[in-house]
């Protein structure tokens, strides 16, 4: 489990390419302070396990999964990515349960500066976007960010300056994709009310509350 607050940027330093898998080698500082085999570490997102470090340098396995469901698949050897730790039992929740499970791959249709801030439109298939809502948590390139809005096709959110320079979607650019994981706890909202229609009404109306003691 992660917070979608990025650590640092890491390096790619080496990829094995195999027919559907890899392994990739990736340099690094703060992650591998207390860093042990087995661990889990977020890479643009994607929840990968060490197999073995040294002072500089982790490596970890990449599955024809998520070879093909991820962005991952586009790095090579000098391509910056995001990195996160495992939450810590006790650790601060800065941004949003992120769980590193990529939903979807989307694309930047658009990037906009305003003031300060830097407004990116992503285009997403439909099924991740059934769990988007305005103000609610989004993870990009395991970014945790707040929805702007939400349109047929798309969603935009809003970068601020530390962001932008703390992590390397602010280097990014339209056409460019990137990682999606919708909020989890929005999935499984959506799963009971779908799935659950015995004992939950499929859509929440002003009766469906009062007989659950929410008015």
């Amino acid at each position: 489990m992660f917070t979608g607050i990025i650590e640092e940027i890491g390096y790619v330093q080496r990829i094995n390419q195999q027919s559907n898998s890899a392994q990739i080698q990736i340099k690094a500082s703060k992650v591998l302070e207390d860093v042990a085999v087995g661990d889990s570490i977020a890479v643009n997102g994607v929840c990968l396990t060490v197999v073995s470090f040294d002072s500089q340098h982790f490596t970890a396995d990449v599955m024809p999964e998520t070879i093909s469901k991820t962005n991952l698949k586009e790095l090579k050897p000098g391509s910056p990515v995001n990195l996160e730790r495992a939450l810590k039992l006790g650790g601060r929740l800065g941004g949003h349960i992120v769980l590193g499970h990529v939903d979807a791959v989307g694309i930047i249709v658009q990037k906009q500066v305003l003031e300060i801030a830097i407004i990116y439109r992503i285009q997403a298939p439909g099924e991740l976007l059934q769990y988007v809502i305005p103000k609610g948590s989004v993870a990009i390139d395991g970014i945790s960010l707040t929805v702007v809005d939400v349109f047929t096709d798309s969603f935009t959110v809003s970068l601020i300056p530390h962001s932008a320079h703390a992590t390397i979607l602010g280097s990014k650019k339209t056409g460019d994709r990137v990682n999606l994981e919708s909020d989890i706890i929005g999935r499984y909202v959506h799963f009971l009310m779908k799935h659950n229609g015995s004992k939950v009404k499929q859509e929440l109306d002003v009766s469906f509350l009062a007989e659950h003691g929410f008015m």
